[in-house]
């Protein structure tokens, strides 16, 4: 018989620990009694998957990466059903493994897999593609590409004209669109899309196309500084738009409910408020989650919604419901391949029946046209050198489109599509198959995203990232009679079944002073694991918490807040993101590079070694 847990749970996870254990006379009768004790008994295994009640004080006495996966496997059986991510890593990401590069700075959604880059670039070289089993080529046979997959061109045009009356398309750029509106589950009798060279040029088109003088609010919810919601501030301010930000309760970061309905809901006279309501499902910096229904709040009150699903994971828009929720408008963000380049694109969509909302005089750049460009498969002359993925802040990755304009695959038609059956099964090719045509329009890394699904990459993300908050509050500075001071602090929620894929956390010394984030992130950069920056903003502090208060808060100018002298506090973090292809693996590189500063000379250490090695400028 199937444990009561298990029948709540399956459609959100691979049968968590609860989901094993029969319940017997303490089974629950309600709904929510069977879910509130299906996550508890989630926390307590996770807390028993590295040795239960100990603490680490030493970076060289840490459990070996074997040890820990081998107690997360028996604490978490089901975590070996997400084998298929490591089997799809193994022979389409295997540049990862090869450079050994943690890539935890990865927002948006992968389009194309490496091994489809190097089968673009080496269509007939038969060590590609010889045997699922034969180890990964070198890195300098393989060494990463400059070359893009398609190109970019901008059009001076109006949002709603584009909507309305749209242009000439691109083979490629029509594919493309079919292909991603299939992805996250969008309808074209629903929605019209449009490219954007990013999400700061998606943010400012909207802002300069809605109609912020009719419609005079402006209402955000971001716990963190975005370079593109501050973007779309700034223009409509412009408007004369009266901006409101949701505020965040120290020390959870939830949205402050209270004032947020209070913003939204119109006032006792039955005059609705009207303007636009930009809401993420989750936060890309602390991984808190909000609630569906706020949008449900704004939309019965008379707000047009922005969804930013930005930060959503792969396959996380199947449980969005558009159908339900049906947001004016959406924005989400794709890059190109995983841990190898950034840049990208970002879509803007609207709902049909809002383009009339949309001023139709506006112009802006910002909206892109993806432009295929002619090349010769068995052309390989003159190839580019290698460029990783490079360590960012969370702006930096929201604007990577702007590093580089992106050239392109092929426009010639393939003779034969590869399937991601035959990826997986590449002992079955044939050498005429070798050589045949990839198709540019063919977007690997989400065919991985629809295998998987979504059960088993939310499943596996949230065993990933509970698993590193729990590996890093365990790390603790000896002192003194006992008592520990810990390394690392975590903003946001902790341990938790329902939280996101990101974790933003700071790094103390033994006198319980914060290290400067840029310093961890820089210095991880050099130990070949990528990791972002942010600032987290508009927290709330009640009163039992003032002296805290007066310790955490930072003041920094920035934005528009340059020009009035005036600071904008918060707390600057570093935040690490769980993406598709991360493995255990990645995770345990981290969590081995932050106990280093369990060293009390652990920077000083890394300022001699660099000079030592004839280091002309010393960063650290």
């Amino acid at each position: 018989m199937q444990s009561p847990c298990f029948r709540v749970t399956k459609e959100g996870c691979f049968k968590c620990i609860c989901c094993q254990n029969s319940h017997g006379e303490t089974n629950p009768t309600s709904k929510i009694g069977i879910i509130i004790t299906c996550h508890r008994e989630f926390i307590d295994a996770m807390a028993s998957s590295i040795q239960p009640n100990s603490q680490f004080t030493n970076h060289e006495c840490l459990p070996s990466c074997l040890e820990l996966l081998s107690n997360l496997k028996e604490a978490y059986p089901h975590y070996s059903q997400t084998n298929l991510v490591d089997e799809i890593r193994a022979h389409e990401y295997y540049h990862l493994s090869v450079s050994r590069h943690v890539c935890l700075d990865y927002i948006g959604n992968g389009l194309f897999s490496y091994y489809q880059q190097q089968r673009y670039h080496h269509p007939t070289d038969d060590s590609i593609a010889s045997s699922s089993s034969a180890p990964p080529p070198s890195t300098l046979q393989f060494a990463s590409l400059n070359e893009p997959f398609f190109n970019i061109s901008y059009k001076s045009v109006s949002l709603s004209t584009q909507l309305l009356y749209g242009g000439q398309e691109s083979e490629l750029e029509s594919n493309m669109s079919r292909r991603i509106m299939e992805y996250m589950n969008i309808s074209k009798y629903d929605y019209s899309m449009v490219f954007t060279a990013n999400q700061s040029s998606a943010f400012k088109l909207l802002a300069d196309s809605y109609t912020f003088e009719s419609n005079h609010n402006l209402v955000t919810v971001y716990d963190y500084e975005n370079q593109a919601v501050e973007g779309m501030i700034d223009s409509a301010k412009k408007k004369g738009a009266r901006v409101v930000s949701a505020e965040f309760s120290w020390p959870n970061l939830r949205i402050n409910s209270r004032k947020l309905r209070k913003t939204l809901v119109a006032k006792k006279n039955g005059r609705k408020k009207r303007g636009l309501f930009v809401f993420p499902l989750q936060s890309k910096v602390t991984g808190t989650r909000y609630s569906y229904q706020w949008m449900n709040i704004a939309q019965g009150n008379g707000w047009r919604v922005l969804f930013d699903a930005s930060a959503l994971g792969p396959k996380d828009m199947e449980s969005l419901g558009l159908s339900i929720f049906q947001p004016d408008f959406l924005i989400c963000s794709f890059f190109k391949v995983f841990g190898e380049n950034p840049s990208g694109f970002c879509c803007l969509f609207v709902k049909n029946s809002s383009i009339s909302q949309l001023n139709k005089s506006s112009t802006s750049l910002g909206i892109i046209s993806l432009v295929p460009v002619a090349k010769s498969f068995e052309d390989k002359d003159d190839f580019a050198s290698s460029s990783s993925s490079s360590t960012s802040s969370v702006s930096d990755q929201e604007n990577s489109a702007e590093f580089q304009e992106i050239k392109q695959v092929s426009d010639q038609e393939p003779e034969k599509i590869t399937t991601l059956f035959e990826i997986l099964n590449w002992g079955n090719k044939s050498n005429k198959n070798r050589c045949k045509k990839v198709d540019q329009s063919e977007c690997r890394g989400l065919d991985h995203a629809d295998k998987l699904g979504l059960i088993l990459t939310s499943s596996r993300a949230r065993y990933l990232i509970n698993w590193l908050i729990n590996a890093l509050t365990r790390l603790q500075h000896p002192h003194a009679e006992d008592i520990y001071h810990p390394l690392v602090k975590i903003y946001g929620p902790k341990i938790n079944f329902n939280r996101g894929q990101a974790v933003a956390f700071n790094v103390f010394d033994w006198k319980g002073q914060k290290i400067d984030p840029t310093l961890v992130q820089k210095l991880a950069d050099r130990n070949n694991i990528s990791l972002s920056c942010a600032f987290l903003q508009h927290i709330r502090f009640s009163k039992m918490y003032d002296d805290e208060k007066n310790t955490i808060l930072e003041g920094v100018t920035s934005g528009d807040n340059i020009k009035r002298g005036k600071l904008n506090c918060g707390v600057s973090v570093i935040t690490a993101s769980i993406g598709m292809m991360t493995n255990f693996e990645d995770l345990y590189r981290l969590w081995s590079f932050i106990a280093r500063f369990l060293d009390a000379d652990f920077v000083e250490k890394e300022r001699w070694r660099y000079k030592a090695l004839n280091q002309t400028t010393i960063e650290v």
